[in-house]
């Protein structure tokens, strides 16, 4: 039996395999409607999520099968005072897998040690988010047709943005990729980040202004600055709309960028961006679905002929 807490925790070759059944799920959905007729995934988020919950569970009964569980820990025996192994030791007695988000790191490794059904981390705290990873990397290969050899941007909150560190790891472990950080000096990339970058000796270089690299970029990554990482107004008023990425900026890039986005956006991409070709980021929620889907199948060891 496995679990999935890091996009780390499976190889590029199974990756490659996993991403090869999401493109499959994607051109034949009607042979995949019932794959999973009988299973039930149990959605355990203690804390709120719209995106990722709905992803799964609209995975899961694309598959056939069916979904229970719970969108805020208030709701359920955490509030008595529950602990997470006992709760998925019960959760295992009603259904076949488990998808859980939780606010500390680290708590659905722990579940994962005492369950008897597979668990997907679905976000702990700062630390990871698999499955935005793999749903990023699936919308890469997807559009651009490979996982090597390009320039990737990110921009925005780099220092507490836990998609962007994710994406970062699991990037390094392919070949050709040059990393370009476009933040303020307060939101920078860790130092654990680029010490791993330097130790792979994988090439990387650190900006402030996004309009100086657009050409520069095959993909660029946004994420939110958020108002409440500044320790004063006017450095966030100063810098805010260096990383509004509008139909201006755009018109830097080459015609083959992509856009993506971990979303929700607030303010960083401009609304007249969303009809730019370029803008990958709603196609990419689509392929969430399709990673999921794929994931679903793969811990359960379901094989579709």
């Amino acid at each position: 039996m496995r679990h999935l807490m890091s996009p780390l925790d499976f190889s590029v070759e199974e990756l490659e395999r996993l991403f090869d059944l999401a493109g499959d799920i994607e051109a034949h959905r009607g042979k995949y409607a019932h794959a999973c007729a009988g299973k039930k995934l149990a959605t355990c988020f203690y804390e709120p999520s719209t995106r990722t919950r709905l992803s799964f569970e609209a995975a899961m009964l694309n598959l056939g099968g069916s979904v229970i569980g719970f969108s805020d820990a208030a709701s359920s025996s955490a509030s008595k005072g529950e602990s997470v192994s006992d709760t998925i030791r019960v959760i295992s007695c009603f259904a076949d897998i488990c998808a859980m988000r939780h606010p500390k790191e680290g708590a659905p490794k722990v579940a994962a040690e005492r369950s008897s059904i597979p668990v997907i981390n679905a976000g702990d705290g700062g630390h990871q988010h698999p499955t935005q990873t793999l749903t990023d990397l699936l919308t890469i290969r997807s559009l651009k047709g490979r996982l090597d050899h390009f320039t990737i941007g990110l921009c925005g909150d780099l220092k507490f943005g836990r998609t962007v560190h994710s994406l970062i790891n699991a990037l390094s472990r392919y070949e050709g990729i040059r990393f370009i950080f476009i933040s303020p000096r307060e939101l920078m990339v860790p130092d654990y980040v680029t010490e791993m970058l330097n130790e792979k000796n994988i090439p990387y270089e650190e900006v402030i202004r996004l309009e100086s690299i657009m050409h520069r970029l095959d993909m660029l990554y946004m994420t939110r600055v958020q108002k409440e990482r500044f320790f004063n107004e006017e450095d966030y008023v100063r810098l805010k709309d260096f990383y509004i990425l509008d139909r201006a900026k755009m018109e830097l890039a080459g015609p083959d960028m992509l856009v993506l986005h971990p979303l929700p956006r607030v303010n960083e991409i401009a609304v007249e961006v969303d009809e730019d070709p370029r803008a990958a980021y709603f196609r990419q929620v689509q392929y969430g679905v399709y990673v999921r889907m794929a994931l679903i199948l793969t811990l359960l060891d379901i094989h579709v002929h």
